[in-house]
């Protein structure tokens, strides 16, 4: 795949050594050439030094063959009108980082597919991580959370079906059992000491799903 990256800040360069370890063609775009200069020093890449919002830049960068164009600099102007550029030039996938909430329905309007404040996305992960050690969040998506959570051994539930736990706004998703094996669980699945769930639940219910499940799954249980 084809892909054009515009911003070579932290985000920036993590999503190229994703996806040049993922085998695509990349291509950045940066005003500086310090940090175009840096990125070559390691990746076989084309670095393109210049101004995103730029039509002959992006022609440059070869846009007119993109496949996925990704703008994650820290100006939201500035990836909303690269973005609309490259609708312009009817790249087929077209995704931002919006680093103020208040500015997503504008890159929605352009069609372009968001992930908001990475930073507030990261501070809200480790403050779960503070609140939770024992967990480990996956995902957060429109309406809800994905994480892991593990059946300690000598938890009031370890030993008892699925259906016995009491807990609302969940799904489990998955089961991991020692020796990787995974299981799609059903009612009557026995849970088994360090069993690690994977479990979606609503955002609404989040803060209850945690305490029930905490309550139900550590040995250490209030």
């Amino acid at each position: 795949m084809y892909i054009i990256i515009v911003g070579l800040g932290g985000i920036g360069r993590s999503l190229v050594k994703q996806a040049v370890e993922h085998g695509n063609n990349v291509v950045v775009i940066d005003h500086d050439e310090d940090r175009c200069s840096e990125i070559l020093e390691h990746y076989d890449i084309l670095a393109v030094t210049g101004n995103a919002t730029d039509k002959t830049t992006l022609e440059e960068a070869g846009i007119d063959r993109t496949e996925a164009f990704v703008a994650t600099t820290s100006d939201d102007s500035v990836n909303l009108m690269a973005c609309w550029l490259a609708k312009r030039f009817h790249v087929p996938n077209v995704v931002a980082i919006v680093n103020q909430t208040a500015h997503s329905d504008f890159f929605k309007e352009v069609g372009v597919r968001i992930s908001e404040n990475p930073d507030e996305l990261v501070a809200s992960r480790l403050y779960y991580w503070t609140e939770n050690p024992q967990l480990q969040k996956l995902a957060s998506i429109p309406g809800g959370t994905i994480f892991e959570i593990v059946a300690e051994d000598g938890a009031p539930i370890v030993g008892h079906e699925i259906r016995e736990l009491k807990v609302k706004d969940f799904v489990f998703i998955a089961i991991r059992r020692a020796g990787g094996v995974l299981i799609i669980p059903s009612g009557s699945v026995k849970i088994q000491p360090n069993d690690i769930f994977t479990v979606f639940t609503k955002k609404e219910g989040e803060d209850d799903c945690l305490r029930l499940l905490n309550k139900q799954l550590k040995k250490s249980a209030d």
